[in-house]
């Protein structure tokens, strides 16, 4: 039923919504809460605030440094800042004696339910339906049934567990780890398990497998298509990809350049903390006194088919290097296998309102905008492919956080650097 008009005309028209809640929108709702002339809405389908639960292991930590919170590197001064949340927590001094820069994961997920805690803009449980475009305004629809109007979108939807085509239909109790934790304790009563995958989940998973291996009697295999166990490059000079000049020089460059750099530089972004690389090995070693340990890591091999029967998984892999096809057996299955972003379904009658590239997926223009006039609908994360490795960092989120607010109220209320680097990029 359509709502009447005057009941229409009565219903507010914010400057933007936000759909979907995770570490980047919610920074956007902390910079925007305390902005008089702006007004904002965010939408989360999640009963509360939550990110990354199933990988809430002993120690996992983040691999950016507490800066890298939702707002200080836009605003030091923000009220919503990850020391304020330990202040308010009164654990500020134990970070300090703790010396170390790294906040666990769990500890910042538990930052972020507090921010989201404080927040006036944001409502919980609400699914969008479809959004349209009328008359010059964005029209969100929502399972409630409400309808809801505003000027700008900002979409932080997040990337989606990526399931390989090989599982596409595959049986049994298989798993992304995304739900590793909340299914841990059935997987430690299987005869053997088996994780797929190459970046920092998998080696976290590996590793708190291989510590409980003893107790519970498992095989382990670790299958990863990378050719070695890539650390994650973290050196001062290469951080500076993590800058302005950097998304200036990478977005203009040719799309299948931008393409290729894409697929060269995961390592820039997805490899594997250096020192649970050695804890792994030194475990290894110490387990390895008392006979050969049960476990195998096996490099240069994909995954190409997967079948179930009886329990068993049987996995068709391939040594890339050698070109030979082999394969192994496991009763546990553990998808290390990442994330990758999908265009909403309630986008689609926004369509033809969109921008796209020749490869299908969001045409990102500098500035972050996806829609054709180039500052109505914005796009947090799933940009790789335009914005480089900033896209999915943390301490960029503030950054393109101050860009978009710059973008929504044609002034500049956090400084938005234009030059941080020494190096040169660009000729």
């Amino acid at each position: 039923m359509t709502a009447p008009a005057d009941l229409r005309a009565a219903q507010p028209t914010y400057d933007f919504i936000g759909i979907g809640l995770g570490p980047f929108n919610l920074g956007l709702a902390c910079l925007t809460e305390p902005l008089d002339d702006l007004s904002g809405l965010f939408l989360e389908s999640k009963p509360d605030f939550e990110w990354h639960a199933g990988m809430f292991l002993d120690g996992a930590h983040l691999q950016t440094p507490f800066m890298s919170d939702l707002v200080t590197l836009a605003d030091p001064t923000s009220p919503y800042s990850f020391l304020n949340f330990l202040k308010e927590s009164g654990r500020l001094y134990s970070f300090y004696i703790r010396e170390n820069f790294y906040p666990l994961r769990r500890e910042y997920n538990d930052y972020c339910r507090w921010a989201a805690g404080k927040l006036s803009s944001v409502r919980f449980g609400t699914t969008v339906t479809r959004v349209s475009y009328e008359n010059g305004v964005y029209v969100v629809t929502t399972d409630s049934g409400d309808t809801l109007r505003a000027r700008h979108l900002v979409l932080g939807t997040g990337t989606p567990p990526h399931i390989p085509a090989a599982c596409d239909g595959l049986g049994g109790d298989f798993l992304h780890n995304s739900r590793y934790l909340e299914h841990k304790e059935e997987l430690q009563k299987k005869n053997s398990l088996t994780i797929v995958g190459s970046g920092q989940s998998a080696a976290e998973i590996y590793h708190d497998l291989l510590a409980d291996m003893d107790i519970h009697g498992y095989r382990l295999n670790w299958v990863t298509r990378s050719p070695r166990f890539f650390p994650l490059e973290y050196t001062k000079l290469t951080l500076e990809m993590t800058s302005p000049e950097y998304i200036d020089y990478f977005h203009a460059l040719p799309e299948d350049t931008r393409y290729r750099l894409e697929s060269e530089q995961k390592n820039l972004f997805k490899g594997i903390d250096g020192e649970l690389i050695d804890a792994i090995f030194d475990l290894l070693y110490q387990k390895n006194l008392d006979g050969p340990v049960p476990t195998r890591l096996l490099t240069n091999t994909s995954l190409q088919k997967a079948r179930y029967t009886g329990g068993v998984y049987t996995l068709g892999l391939r040594q890339e290097e050698q070109g030979k096809d082999f394969e192994m057996t496991t009763e546990g299955l553990i998808l290390a296998t990442g994330y990758r972003y999908a265009v909403p379904a309630f986008l689609e009658p926004l369509r033809e309102h969109l921008r796209f590239d020749g490869r299908g997926r969001f045409d990102v223009a500098r500035n972050y905008s996806v829609d054709a006039t180039g500052r109505g609908v914005f796009l947090q994360n799933a940009a790789v492919h335009t914005h480089s490795m900033t896209s999915p960092d943390l301490g960029m989120g503030p950054y393109r956080n101050a860009y978009i607010i710059r973008e929504l109220l044609g002034r500049e209320v956090y400084p938005v650097e234009k030059s941080i680097a020494f190096q040169e990029f660009a000729v």
